[in-house]
């Protein structure tokens, strides 16, 4: 196991987790770079995600920032989307080229985020609630087919739509990717596709568990490292462009 990529690991869940997501697309990207096996790339990167958004989760809800009514209006149709995308068998080719344009989408989203959102107040639209149920489950189906957790989406999604405040968005971020990822393996546990190495997996879990509890806990302080997070948008569109050209 690479040293670096513990380390990479461990900087995008600390990341990741102080604004509410899991770092699956940048997990995804990193593998992809060090030529993964794209079976275990899939499960990793949904381990991933559970072990660092299970801890923004509890914490999100303690501090009163995870209005569980809107988390589960979101996640309810998500979850068995995101089983169904991990149960769909896709050839290597096929998942190389979703992921290559799942992680370009998902650099210009993390871009979007970073260099053009601004505050807003919130406009909830009760009537409307339901159109963030079908966006939860056309993620959740692509979160099981290539292991991105669907926070990086989601996230604009709602601040766009002006759904809650900044901090509601994170913790109903955090639900969301810990639900559908347990779905998506769920999904390929059931088709067998689960791959899993303790060799392989195991620093990268203890790398991100390390990561995600410092950065959840810092998502109430002042931790804003944009840079950081810039760097990271790039790695995702150099990987994403790459797989789609390649």
């Amino acid at each position: 196991m690479s040293v670096e990529l513990c380390l990479l690991f461990f900087t995008i869940a600390l990341l990741y987790a102080s604004a509410g997501f899991g770092g699956g697309s940048s997990y995804l990207a990193l593998m992809a770079l060090w030529s993964v096996d794209f079976h275990l790339m899939k499960s990793t990167a949904l381990i991933c995600n559970i072990v660092v958004v299970a801890g923004g989760v509890y914490h999100f809800y303690r501090a009163g920032h995870l209005p569980m009514k809107k988390a589960w209006q979101i996640s309810l149709a998500s979850v068995p989307m995101a089983f169904l995308g991990g149960y769909l068998p896709l050839s290597q080719r096929t998942f190389f080229l979703l992921l290559g344009i799942a992680l370009t989408v998902a650099a210009l989203f993390m871009c979007y985020r970073l260099f053009i959102e601004k505050t807003y107040e919130i406009a909830e639209d009760k009537k409307g609630n339901y159109k963030y149920g079908i966006i939860g489950a056309f993620i959740g189906l692509l979160s099981g087919m290539t292991g991105i957790g669907g926070g990086i989406y989601l996230s604009p999604i709602l601040r766009l739509g002006r759904y809650d405040t900044a901090k509601n968005i994170a913790g109903l971020c955090s639900f969301f990717i810990l639900v559908n990822s347990i779905g998506g393996l769920l999904g390929q546990a059931a088709k067998k596709q689960f791959v899993f190495d303790l060799h392989f997996t195991t620093p990268l879990l203890l790398a991100v568990i390390a990561g995600g509890q410092i950065g959840a806990r810092l998502s109430a302080a002042v931790l804003k490292p944009r840079m950081v997070e810039a760097a990271t948008a790039l790695l995702i569109l150099y990987a994403g462009v790459r797989m789609l050209f390649q």
